[in-house]
C-alpha cells in the first residue's frame, strides 16, 4: 500500500477513493484537555472528510477536528502520515511519546 498524498485531508480521501477500508485508519490529533493532550479516533467514527474539518460521530453532537491538529495517521498500524518533528514540538512538545502512551 503506497499513498501519494502528503496532507491529512487528501490522504484520507485517497484511502477512501482508492478502495481501502477507512475503518482501518487511526487518527491522532491535538486535543487540549484530554489525557496527554492527544485524542485518538478510529476510522469508523469518521462521518465526513470535510473541506476544513474531519467530522466525527458523537453523542449527542458531531465533533469537528481541524486538519491542522492532526499529527499522525496510521493504516493497519503502519504510519502513513506524521507531522514533521519541528512542527510537533511547536504544537505540543513530546507528541510522539504521548501517542505511544495512548496505545
Amino acid at each position: 500500500m503506497i499513498f501519494k498524498s502528503k496532507f491529512p485531508r487528501e490522504l484520507l480521501n485517497e484511502v477512501r477513493y482508492r478502495g481501502y477500508d477507512l475503518s482501518k485508519c487511526t487518527v491522532y490529533y491535538i486535543n487540549r484537555g484530554s489525557h496527554n493532550d492527544i485524542g485518538v479516533v478510529k476510522g469508523e467514527q469518521i462521518i465526513e472528510i470535510g473541506k476544513g474539518f474531519l467530522i466525527l460521530e458523537g453523542i449527542p453532537e458531531e465533533k469537528y477536528i481541524p486538519y491542522h491538529r492532526i499529527v499522525r495517521i496510521e493504516y493497519e498500524d503502519v504510519v502513513i502520515f506524521e507531522k514533521p518533528w519541528d512542527i510537533i514540538k511547536i504544537l505540543g512538545g513530546e507528541i510522539n511519546e504521548r501517542i505511544r502512551n495512548k496505545k
